[in-house]
């Protein structure tokens, strides 16, 4: 018991301390929230003005590259036929459902680093035998593969750099409403302190 153990706190005094602190925490909360909300911001228009400089639309539901993907993926592209491109949810679904499964086709499910080795292999027998028209073809069509695979990554690759940027600046964003809301609730407190403080007798003791 404070009374008993001799250490006594002006009522008045506590109020202004803990007051005090609420206001501050109020202060730090939504300077906080008002820079994750700009990080988020700023994010998301930086995903949006990168994407639509790529000008990449979905394809619609009617075309060829469409009804060439599983059931499982069409029904992912569905939803954006005939989208531009302007979100990270959108260039995510785009670089796994459709980009990545006509990929799959291009060398029976090979990713470019396997077939640019096999594509290096097969034109340095060819140099050794160059008249060997088998072989000739084979690093023709290994080139085609190696071309198209190289393509395909890097652009999947952009695509998922959008969507990881993109989903970071929509945490920043709700983690600025969390911000907000927590700084509002200490103001308020703090105020209520701040009005408990002018009210409380200057002599009471806790």
């Amino acid at each position: 018991n404070l009374r008993n153990s001799g250490r006594k706190m002006n009522r008045k005094t506590f109020d202004k301390i803990a007051s005090t602190i609420g206001l501050l925490l109020a202060v730090i909360l939504i300077v906080a929230g008002a820079m994750l909300q700009w990080g988020g911001n700023f994010a998301n228009k930086n995903v949006k003005e990168q994407l639509i400089s790529q000008k990449v639309t979905f394809p619609t539901t009617d075309s060829g590259g469409f009804k060439a993907l599983p059931a499982a993926d069409k029904k992912a592209m569905a939803k954006y036929a005939g989208q531009e491109m302007t979100t990270g949810d959108q260039a995510a679904t785009f670089a796994n459902h459709y980009i990545w499964v006509h990929m799959q086709g291009i060398a029976g499910g090979k990713v470019y680093e396997e077939v640019s080795g096999e594509y290096l292999a097969a034109n340095a027998q060819l140099k050794a035998t160059p008249n060997d028209a088998a072989l000739a073809g084979k690093v023709a069509m290994l080139g085609g593969q190696r071309t198209a695979l190289f393509m395909g990554e890097t652009l999947r690759g952009m695509l998922l750099n959008a969507y990881a940027f993109g989903t970071l600046g929509k945490i920043a964003m709700t983690a600025s409403y969390v911000m907000f809301v927590g700084g509002i609730l200490f103001l308020i407190l703090a105020l209520l302190g701040f009005a408990h403080l002018r009210r409380a007798a200057t002599d009471s003791v806790i």
